[in-house]
């Protein structure tokens, strides 16, 4: 990298100095240089192009603000441990060569970027039907932590083998001998393995929990705004929610309710 950047930046201008004679550096340092900064400029744009069309997505089908906010933020989280992982893995060396990595390798430039889609993907894919049982149990009761309770009894198995599935398919990738496929192994098994076991069965409950009613709430002119999706298949008969400001505690809310 620094060679790259002395060829570029001082030899070969001061060699071509005075002529109209135009050099380019070519070759894999350069080219992975290349696409990384390309890569790097066009990150942040493409991860708020996804995250925030997912958040649209999620308010509209679970007619909430906290819902889909809380749903971005941990899956954020899962694929940041992804890429720690990775990077712990294939840059400091740790369990290397029990996958048989015996160097320090770089990150491909585009693994951060494809593995964000990929695990983003399964994340939301794993929240709505979570979250789509929860809310249809809220709507028959409206007692949140029982809802809750009750959702993440009745998909827990089918999420967790949903889950195996795809750390059995991630991980045979670490079998094969491009160290960039063994690369994406690591990190999207890993990822999944976190999601629904520490985001999916334990930071969600919790955090559901802890919201209450307000996890539901949505105001008023939003509400009209938004299209109505019902994604139970008619367990929902569109009646909608009493209006109810996320402070109310349960004794206010019951009441409101009646």
């Amino acid at each position: 990298g620094e060679l790259l950047e002395r060829l570029r930046n001082d030899a070969l201008p001061a060699a071509l100095s005075g002529s109209d004679v135009e050099a380019s550096v070519t070759g894999g340092t350069a080219i992975i240089d290349d696409v990384s900064s390309r890569l790097q400029n066009r990150m942040l744009l493409f991860l708020a192009a996804v995250i925030g069309l997912s958040f649209l997505v999620l308010m509209i089908v679970f007619r909430s603000v906290l819902v889909p906010l809380k749903a971005a933020a941990l899956n954020v989280l899962g694929v940041g441990a992804a890429y720690g992982v990775i990077v712990a893995v294939f840059q400091w060396g740790w369990a290397a060569d029990l996958i048989g990595v015996h160097e320090n390798v770089p990150i491909m430039p585009l693994a951060p970027m494809l593995m964000f889609a990929i695990l983003f993907g399964l994340s939301m894919d794993y929240e709505v039907f979570l979250m789509s049982r929860v809310r249809e149990q809220y709507r028959k009761h409206f007692d949140p932590k029982r809802a809750v309770i009750e959702g993440v009894g009745s998909t827990a198995r089918v999420i967790t083998c949903a889950a195996l599935i795809m750390i059995g398919v991630f991980a045979s990738f670490i079998l094969d001998t491009d160290v960039t496929t063994k690369m994406f192994g690591v990190g999207l098994s890993i990822a999944v393995l976190l999601d629904v076991t520490l985001i999916r069965m334990v930071l969600v409950p919790a955090v559901m929990s802890l919201l209450g009613h307000r996890a539901w709430w949505l105001p008023a002119w939003l509400e009209r705004w938004l299209p109505a999706i019902d994604v139970e298949g008619g367990a929902y008969d569109g009646e909608e929610l009493p209006e109810l400001e996320p402070v109310l505690d349960e004794p206010e809310r019951e009441a409101a309710l009646v």
